[in-house]
């Protein structure tokens, strides 16, 4: 399931989202650009690194010798920032198209809204500040991994729990693939958010000390993401903290037909 598009018209120009768009795409262009992935290791965020910067860990690179290929180790390089501004830069890196073309989507679409509300120097605020909660979150659920984390997946994440509180009456519409169907849906967005949700904690469970040994997915920092999105629009919304919501527009389902593949 793609999400397409929300029922929230943006009342105005999401100026900070769209910075932050371009932030990432010129980041990702300069880590396309860099073949060595130095990038990624001096901007990451590697717990083992920044919990014990006198010992940094081994970086492994997979190269081709004349047997064949093999894993060579050599001690990863310092951050080029100071190791506790890791939890930071690292959510401006992303790990190929698919993650930086599914992230950005999502920021996309979840980000105007929630820009509306907060106002733009606080849903700036309120953007870095989730970045930084779903990097810890991983900090704390794998410290002794050696492995880059990247991504502004978490960081989004709290956009979109943020999203639930404050649009709870919006949909999304879907482009779901059936086989050789394609067909729009439109989804309550509480529905989509609770379920991407429910899907993050049960592969976070699931996947138990996979972070720390082989990379792949960091669960725990979507999920620390959402927490914390969630919990200050909460609070924001109990204060009276927030602007007017904008009013929705009618998403309509209909079907597109077979695919042509």
């Amino acid at each position: 399931m793609i999400p397409l598009r929300d029922s929230i018209p943006a009342q105005r120009r999401p100026v900070v989202t769209q910075a932050l768009l371009a932030l990432c795409a010129a980041v990702f262009a300069l880590q396309l650009a860099d073949a060595s992935g130095e990038l990624v290791q001096r901007f990451g965020m590697v717990p083992a690194r920044l919990l014990d910067p006198e010992h940094p860990p081994l970086a492994r690179d997979l190269v081709r010798t004349a047997s064949g290929l093999r894993t060579v180790a050599r001690p990863m390089p310092a951050a080029a920032v100071p190791d506790w501004l890791t939890v930071l830069t690292c959510t401006f890196l992303h790990g190929g198209w698919l993650h930086f073309l599914g992230n950005m989507l999502f920021l996309w679409i979840f980000g105007d809204n929630v820009e509306d509300r907060l106002g733009r120097l606080g849903y700036l605020g309120f953007y870095l500040g989730c970045g930084v909660a779903a990097s810890l979150a991983h900090l704390y659920s794998a410290p002794e991994s050696a492995v880059p984390t990247i991504g502004a997946s978490g960081a989004i994440a709290g956009v979109m729990g943020a999203y639930m509180v404050l649009y709870p009456q919006s949909r999304v519409q879907m482009l779901v693939v059936w086989g050789f169907f394609v067909d729009f849906v439109v989804l309550p967005a509480p529905f989509f958010l609770g379920y991407w949700f429910v899907l993050q904690f049960l592969q976070g469970a699931l996947a138990g000390d996979a972070g720390a040994t082989g990379g792949g997915v960091a669960f725990w920092a979507h999920i620390g993401g959402f927490v914390v999105g969630f919990a200050v629009a909460l609070a924001l919304r109990a204060g009276a903290w927030l602007r007017p919501a904008p009013p929705t527009i009618h998403l309509v389902r209909r079907r597109v037909g077979r695919a042509p593949w």
